[in-house]
C-alpha cells in the first residue's frame, strides 16, 4: 500500500531540515493521492524539478515506494523556465502538491525518501 501524499509530503519536509535546507509546501494538493512535484532552487537564479516517474519506467505495475524523475532535460535551468513548467502542471491537474527546497548545494533528498 502506497503512503498517503500528505504524510510521504511531511516526512520529506522533516528530512530536508534534518539535512540543513529549507523546505515548504507551497501547494496543497489531494491528501490521499496528489501527484507531487518537488522543485529545488539554488537560490542563484536557477533551479530543477521533479515530478512523479513515468508508469514506462516500471516493467512491473504501479511500485509501493513513490520515484521521481527530472523534469528538465538539462536538470537545473531557469527558475522562470521551471515556474513555467509548474503552471502548466497546475492547469493539467489542479490536485498535485508542490514542495519548494532552498539548498545552495542543489541536494534533492530524494532517494532518501521512500
Amino acid at each position: 500500500m502506497r503512503l498517503k501524499s500528505a504524510i510521504w509530503i511531511a516526512a520529506y519536509v522533516r528530512r530536508c531540515h534534518l539535512e540543513g535546507a529549507f523546505a515548504v509546501v507551497r501547494r496543497r494538493g489531494a491528501e490521499e493521492a496528489g501527484a507531487i512535484f518537488i522543485k529545488i532552487s539554488r537560490l542563484d537564479g536557477t533551479a530543477a524539478l521533479y515530478g512523479p516517474a513515468p508508469q514506462s519506467a516500471f516493467e512491473e505495475a504501479r511500485p509501493a515506494e513513490r520515484f521521481f524523475a527530472s523534469i528538465l532535460k538539462e536538470g537545473f535551468g531557469e527558475d522562470a523556465k521551471v515556474e513555467a513548467r509548474i503552471a502548466r502542471e497546475i492547469d493539467f491537474d489542479s490536485d498535485l502538491w508542490v514542495v519548494e527546497v532552498e539548498d545552495r548545494s542543489g541536494r534533492h533528498f530524494l532517494e532518501l525518501a521512500g
